[in-house]
Parts: structure tokens; sequence; C-alpha cells
């Protein structure tokens, strides 16, 4: 199946999953600027396209480009996913996906979550002081929940919590198989 993984990402953790889907998919991969300067012709051999993006704000960064294309390839295997801090078995997540397509986007497109973490070093200036001043205001919070408490000890620097195993579901969407979680 001719697959190409198209991705953005600011400090990494979204072009290692990226790089992991293409390796196993043995898919191309493109950098978002470099899809964006493609004709539509470009995408018509490909039976399956995967946009990957990170999450920020309740949203897939940039996810509108791929979105806005994706109307036009209903007859691909369509998917997107996103990069975030939180861990994938954090409840929020589930609420985050579903909120991530509209009810006409899901009949043709799948969203999947990866946990990856945070790379302040390699975060641009406004993402890294709109972080830590998320941060500042949940460890000043009074009655803070336990939650919130440890999603801000968390994000309070660098951590790397990804791992090629949460490529799994896409490949298996991807491929048009049946993905079985293993305990």
């Amino acid at each position: 199946m001719k697959t190409l993984i198209i991705y953005t990402s600011q400090t990494g953790f979204t072009k290692k999953y990226a790089e992991w889907i293409s390796e196993r998919m043995n898919g191309d991969l493109l950098d978002l600027k470099e899809a964006q300067k493609k004709s539509t012709d470009y995408y018509n051999d490909y039976e399956a396209i995967c946009y990957g993006g990170w999450a920020m704000a309740g949203t897939i960064v940039k996810v509108k480009w791929f979105l806005d294309k994706a109307v036009n390839w209903k007859d691909k295997k369509l998917a997107v996913y996103c990069v975030g801090g939180s861990p994938n078995d954090n409840p929020d997540v589930d609420i985050f996906l579903q909120n991530a397509l509209n009810d006409e986007q899901r009949k043709y497109i799948r969203a999947f979550y990866c946990q990856g973490g945070f790379n302040y070093e390699n975060m641009k200036t406004p993402s890294k002081l709109a972080m830590k001043m998320f941060v500042s205001v949940l460890k000043n919070k009074k009655n803070a929940t336990e939650k919130e408490k440890f999603m801000a000890e968390k994000m309070s620097s660098s951590y790397d919590i990804s791992d090629k195993k949460y490529i799994e579901p896409i490949v298996c969407y991807l491929e048009g198989k049946e993905y079985e979680e293993e305990n």
C-alpha cells in the first residue's frame, strides 16, 4: 500500500512518530512545509495518507490544511495523529480525540493520539513562555487537585514518554487491519 506521512513538529516528538510510521509502512515522509508545495496530482497515487501534528490548546496544530485537502481524498485511507505531553491513558485524551474531527470528518478520517513529552530546549519562545506560565498557574493554584499538582510537576521540565508501540493502532488502521491491544 502506497502510504504518505505528512507531519509538522516543533520539538521533535511528532517527527519521531512520523519516522516510525513511515519506516514501519515503508511509506513516504514529508514535512508539512514541503507537502504544501506539492501539486494536487502529487497525492493521487497514494492509497493512505496520514497527518501528524502536536496537541496544543485542545487542537492539533496545523491540521486545517490536511482536513481541507482530505475532503477530496475520501477514496483513500486517512488518519491524523497528534502528539502531546499527556500519557495515552489520560481520560482527557479521549475527549481531545472526540473533538479533533467533526461528525462528517469522522466518516472518512480516524484520529489517534501518541504520548510524547516536553522538550523545552527545542520549543519556540512563545510556546515556551506559554507553557511556563501555564505551569506557574497550576503550581500556584489554591485547592489544586492531585491531577493538577502532578501535571505541574511533570510539565515543569523536559521529559520523553514516547514509545514506538503507540504507532501500532495507526499502522493497523492504515493497513485496514484490526488493532488488538496487548494486556
